[in-house]
């Protein structure tokens, strides 16, 4: 069975090529726009990894992390923080959040999908 991956994204383009890229390595996908919806449509769809962009209009990604990470059906699933913003502090204060994953944009199909597959593959003995 595929893996599912929720992607919120609120750009249009990178969440477009974020599906597509992983629709490609044969993930099932979940698009959110709006962060506001990230948390009901985890619970809904049971992802095996959230990729989470920490800038959203209305809800900051860092308060959505810290969020599934309070929730009792949501709290197991890793999450791959992806963020324009990736100044000094950053990728400690989305790891502190409880993010298992970073990425800066703008990011790499390569990189991406190592750090979407070390997330969701088993690991090999």
């Amino acid at each position: 069975m595929a893996k599912r991956i929720l992607v919120v994204e609120d750009n249009d383009l990178n969440r477009k090529l974020f599906c597509d890229v992983l629709r490609s390595q044969g993930y099932g996908v979940e698009p959110v726009g709006d962060g506001l919806e990230a948390l009901e449509k985890a619970r809904d769809f049971v992802p095996n990894l959230i990729i989470m962009d920490i800038q959203l209009p209305n809800v900051s990604g860092l308060d959505l992390i810290e969020a599934a990470k309070r929730d009792p059906v949501l709290r197991a699933i890793p999450v791959l923080a992806v963020t324009a913003y990736a100044g000094k502090g950053d990728e400690e204060r989305i790891r502190d959040a409880g993010a298992e994953g970073y990425l800066a944009k703008p990011v790499s199909i390569g990189p991406f999908m190592a750090a979407v597959r070390a997330l969701v593959e088993p690991a090999q003995p």
